[in-house]
């Protein structure tokens, strides 16, 4: 298991909590979230309680605010590590359609650019058979985050998208 330190301030200032496991809730042990040190593993942090709202993924290092994780707001509600359970091979297949309809594209590597590599803005469903992946809504791994693991997604909405663009997506490698 892993290790994720949360600071209140920027910096790596101010109040803190150390995580070693799981969380659903973490309002007890901080109020906001301005910087953050990952020790070890790769952790997916949540804007809201329960694992909800937007996800950030963060493998080890140190975030000093929280515009190098790509946060829209300071509000760091729950967190969970990924567990590593995928060996060293990735493997994903998009779907142009709901239900796992459509035009089929097949992917293990990281693609910086969905529509310059295959010519597609949009992923309605999708099959993970190996490897954890990072979904970003914009080109060049910015924008939203979306953890998929091995799995089935029959639709965007699956992996906690609200529309089923798709910019850029990247294999889990270090954990």
């Amino acid at each position: 298991m892993g290790k994720i330190t949360f600071f209140e301030e920027k910096k790596f200032q101010g109040r803190c909590y150390n995580c070693s496991s799981d969380c659903a809730d973490l309002h007890t042990h901080f109020s906001r979230c301005n910087s953050i040190r990952v020790e070890s593993g790769v952790w997916v942090i949540y804007e809201r309680p329960s694992y909800k709202g937007f996800q950030y993924i963060l493998s080890p290092g140190e975030y000093a605010d929280n515009q190098q994780w790509m946060a829209f707001s300071d509000s760091v509600k729950s967190c969970r590590a990924v567990k590593n359970i995928y060996g060293s091979s990735w493997k994903l297949r998009l779907y142009e359609r709901p239900d796992f309809g459509g035009q089929v594209v097949d992917c293990s590597d990281d693609v910086p650019s969905a529509y310059d590599a295959y010519k597609m803005r949009e992923a309605y469903s999708c099959v993970v058979t190996d490897g954890a992946w990072v979904f970003y809504d914009l080109p060049n791994y910015r924008g939203h985050q979306y953890l998929l693991e091995r799995g089935e997604y029959r639709q965007h909405s699956d992996w906690g998208a609200s529309s089923p663009g798709i910019g850029s997506f990247r294999r889990i490698t270090e954990f």
